[in-house]
């Protein structure tokens, strides 16, 4: 599959996912691929230890009703999210429908799927074997960061709450999780007599957070950045809270620390196709003083093709997140775009980020969107880095292309 553009980073090899080309989060681990499905509502296995040529080795299907889009690896453990397969319901054909407020507002039987974390043995790597779940009433979990030891950090909707917040999950008997700690947006607790405070048509919801030391970073979705002091994981502190909307789109997906260098990369996600809300943005902050992060760039846009009239969503969506064992950089960042591929920074000077490669994979051969007049146009969705720089892409339709970076 021979790129439509692409700068440092090469080909090596495709997979279909055994005809479910549906992938959102990719993790590898000790060899194998694990990726959540969007709409094919199940997680496949993929034995990634010959690169190019990638096998298809177990799917676990989720319950009717539920998809497992994002999960986690660590250890002899995978933590999977069960959520709503909210783009096969009727309620969420148009996406505004779901960006646009609280999903939880249109889909009140939960009796149409089942909300809560499984947890898997991987010690046979190529098997999967569930050993716990917690069950949440309410739409249930978002995503995971977990990374090994006893606390997982989850964005969970329960159903006293207007949309996900944060829940601390304890794991010290992965066989039975418990919510642990949370943390939540003032407006948010409609269990407490809470009102929301934003705009009609905006969406506060935590979307996931990553930990460093004793900071968690929180992306909210239209509600912006939270800094939050989590040395006593049971009762998050908030330190700080920052908001770009307004003036600019909303939409804060992803948090990215790099503790070492005291900055903090965040990426907004588009939620309308074709730019038709403006340009989203990757934004530096320098978080050397937690209580005040200040922004001081944003990346470089795509500049090699007109993204805004390709069709789609063009902006930035999953960062590749250093994780224990996968490729760690302070300087080299790891964007997926959309429409745009996947991109590579330098941000060796954090104030002037530059890009160092590209890669923007063939649009798929056929859609696995159950949603109508979707473009057929690629949206690169999640990129995970292996220690040697391998690249594993997901797409919503396209299944997963392996690549290598070859940059600096």
């Amino acid at each position: 599959m021979n790129a439509v553009a692409s700068r440092n980073i090469e080909f090596v090899s495709h997979s279909d996912l055994g005809g479910r080309g549906d992938g959102v989060q990719v993790m590898v681990h000790r060899s194998y691929a694990y990726i959540g499905h969007g709409f094919s509502n199940g997680i496949t296995t993929v034995d990634v230890r010959d690169a190019r040529h990638p096998k298809v080795v177990d799917f676990i299907a989720c319950p009717p009703g539920t998809r497992a889009f994002h999960l986690q690896t660590h250890d002899d453990l995978l933590l999977a999210v069960n959520a709503p397969s909210v783009w096969t319901m009727q309620e969420f054909q148009n996406e505004k429908a779901y960006f646009g407020g609280s999903p939880a507002d249109k889909l009140k039987d939960q009796s149409r799927f089942t909300a809560g974390i499984r947890v898997y043995d991987i010690s046979k790597p190529e098997k999967p074997a569930e050993i716990g779940f917690m069950p949440v009433d309410g739409l249930g979990p978002h995503r995971i960061w977990y990374v090994g030891g006893r606390w997982a950090y989850a964005s969970i909707h329960f159903a006293d709450f207007t949309d996900h917040i944060l829940a601390v999950i304890d794991m010290s008997d992965p066989r039975k999780p418990q919510v642990a700690g949370r943390f939540w947006l003032p407006g948010m607790w409609r269990g407490g007599g809470e009102t929301p405070t934003w705009r009609e048509g905006k969406r506060y919801s935590l979307h996931h957070a990553l930990v460093a030391g004793n900071l968690a970073y929180g992306a909210w979705r239209d509600g912006g950045l939270t800094v939050l002091d989590v040395a006593d994981p049971t009762k998050p502190k908030l330190l700080a809270y920052r908001n770009m909307d307004p003036p600019f789109g909303g939409g804060t997906h992803s948090p990215l620390p790099l503790p070492e260098r005291n900055l903090l990369v965040l990426g907004e996600e588009p939620t309308s196709a074709n730019c038709s809300e403006g340009l989203r943005f990757v934004w530096m902050f320098d978080v050397r003083e937690p209580s005040n992060p200040v922004s001081i760039a944003t990346f470089p846009q795509p500049a090699e093709a007109d993204y805004c009239a390709k069709g789609g969503s063009f902006g930035p969506h999953n960062l590749h997140e250093n994780r224990p064992g996968a490729f760690q950089s302070s300087r080299l960042i790891f964007a997926t775009y959309y429409n745009a591929g996947v991109r590579a920074y330098d941000i060796e000077n954090p104030f002037q980020p530059r890009e160092v490669g590209f890669y923007v994979p063939p649009n798929p051969t056929h859609m696995m969107d159950p949603r109508p007049n979707r473009p057929q146009v690629i949206q690169s969705c999640d990129c995970y880095v292996d220690r040697n720089g391998l690249m594993y892409l997901t797409d919503p339709n396209a299944g997963l292309n392996i690549l290598q970076f070859k940059g600096a």
